[in-house]
């Protein structure tokens, strides 16, 4: 008897062939079709790594942000770089009536950052939260496995927007992905890390 019968006899799954706990369609037919389970990995945080702003960032997560909301569940902002624009969000579907956002600046004696990630690691822990976001430059990586653990926790779907500087470090996060601009209107997505069989790990988004 072979390793790979043995395998299969004790019922184990290398880290790669693992299938994700559930999905969230993003919404985007060609994103989908690339994902393990056809979306968003549920309950799991996942890393957006990009630098630029205004590049459809935010826009890729609205259609399953505007399903969340309309299941009744909250979406909870953590000190978001820009006001949010409430006619665009409605637009794409989402109930503004679900929309919570938390500032959380740096408090006296405290390192900065560290309050944002307090707020993000108790939203993800809500269980009344459909989804947390959270714009964070650095994270340690004892605070990241912290971070995936409360959304287990709280069955929620995490999204942390972070420098693609940190593209080659290890994460435990259940899906990274890297967004870098392509031709107008449209986002080129790289799948660095995922929970379950690629078929593909890049595809052109047109938003």
């Amino acid at each position: 008897m072979n390793l790979e019968e043995l395998l299969r006899g004790a019922q184990v799954r290398r880290a790669g062939e693992m299938p994700p706990a559930g999905e969230l369609a993003s919404g985007f037919a060609a994103l989908d079709a690339l994902l393990p389970g056809g979306g968003w990995p549920l309950p799991a945080l996942t890393e957006v790594l990009c630098d630029d702003e205004g590049i459809g960032a935010l826009r890729l997560l609205l259609p399953a942000l505007a399903a969340l909301s309309r299941r009744g569940q909250w979406l909870i902002w953590i000190s978001p770089p820009h006001i949010p624009y409430a006619p665009a969000l409605v637009a794409a579907g989402v109930d503004l009536a679900r929309l919570l956002i938390v500032e959380a600046d740096a408090a006296e004696g405290r390192r900065d950052g560290e309050e944002r990630l307090w707020a993000f690691e108790q939203a993800l822990r809500f269980l009344d939260c459909g989804a947390a976001l959270a714009w964070l430059a650095t994270v340690d990586s004892l605070r990241l496995r912290r971070l995936q653990l409360a959304c287990e926790a709280g069955q929620s779907l995490g999204v942390m927007f972070r420098p693609s500087r940190h593209a080659a470090e290890a994460s435990p996060a259940s899906l990274r992905l890297k967004l870098t601009p392509a031709a107008p209107g449209t986002l080129e997505v790289d799948i660095l890390k995922c929970r379950g069989r690629l078929r593909a790990r890049s595809c052109t988004l047109a938003l």
